[in-house]
């Protein structure tokens, strides 16, 4: 059956729920050597590596991850979704990985890995696994910066069975003690083009540029403000089509807890 995107703005607000009745148990959490962390999030529009998932609409999107000393993790993360008439509304992905510190190099660079399933209930002929690989730099250029390099492989792209890649390379530095920061992007995503294309082609380009502000009265809180596009063939695409792949400004409000 598929949820609605009010029924999952409940889910939502139950998951902050629940994650205030986690940090009651924080304690009894650390002694079996686990913590727990999610967010929820508002959203002028859903875009995955640049291109929207809610036909440029609005979204309410939660996660929350428990993860164990030993560097295993799992966890689940949803958001309402829109791809035309007789689409799924809902995606509801759950993901498992491993997180470590590389003492052994100097910048000390954490490491993870892991699967991602996408996940529509309802329409399960659009479900699809990818794994992925993560090396995260902190204090690379700048105090507080960070430096996100990240590539994915999947044999089922989109439900279809078709090879597909995607490498990206993102930056966040804060500005000074402003609350103010700014977050960069860009990814390159590759498909079988025998059984998939990005409007005839079999890659295309993403790209994010934005700033993001950390409310300081409200712990966990922050605003991002974004443009974030594509270099997807527009040619022959209809008005709404060609807004789901161009650039476009994403305003994105987010609780962490």
């Amino acid at each position: 059956m598929k949820l609605s995107t009010q029924a999952f703005s409940v889910a939502v607000l139950s998951c902050m729920t629940a994650g205030t009745a986690m940090a009651a148990e924080d304690t009894a959490l650390s002694q079996m050597g686990l913590s727990f962390s999610g967010s929820a999030a508002a959203t002028s529009d859903y875009r995955f590596r640049g291109i929207t998932q809610t036909q440029s609409d609005p979204a309410v999107q939660a996660g929350f991850t428990l993860a164990h000393t030993s560097g295993l993790y799992a966890g689940a993360w949803g958001s309402n979704v829109s791809f035309g008439s007789d689409s799924p509304s809902l995606e509801l992905d759950p993901y498992i990985g491993y997180s470590t510190t590389l003492e052994a190099i100097g910048s000390k660079p954490v490491l993870d890995v892991g699967v991602w399933y996408y996940n529509y209930p309802g329409s399960s002929d659009l479900n699809w696994a990818e794994l992925y690989g993560k090396l995260t730099f902190k204090n690379a250029v700048a105090e507080g910066d960070s430096i996100l390099t990240n590539i994915n492989y999947t044999n089922d792209y989109a439900g279809v069975k078709a090879d597909s890649w995607n490498v990206n390379l993102g930056y966040s530095v804060p500005f000074g003690a402003t609350g103010f920061g700014g977050v960069f992007g860009v990814g390159y995503t590759t498909v079988d083009e025998d059984k998939y294309s990005f409007n005839g082609d079999d890659n295309y380009v993403d790209w994010k540029a934005g700033v993001t502000y950390g409310f300081k009265s409200v712990s966990g809180l922050s605003a991002e403000l974004a443009a974030i596009g594509t270099n997807t063939e527009t040619a022959g695409l209809t008005h709404a089509q060609k807004r789901a792949v161009e650039t476009g400004a994403v305003f994105t409000l987010t609780k962490a807890f």
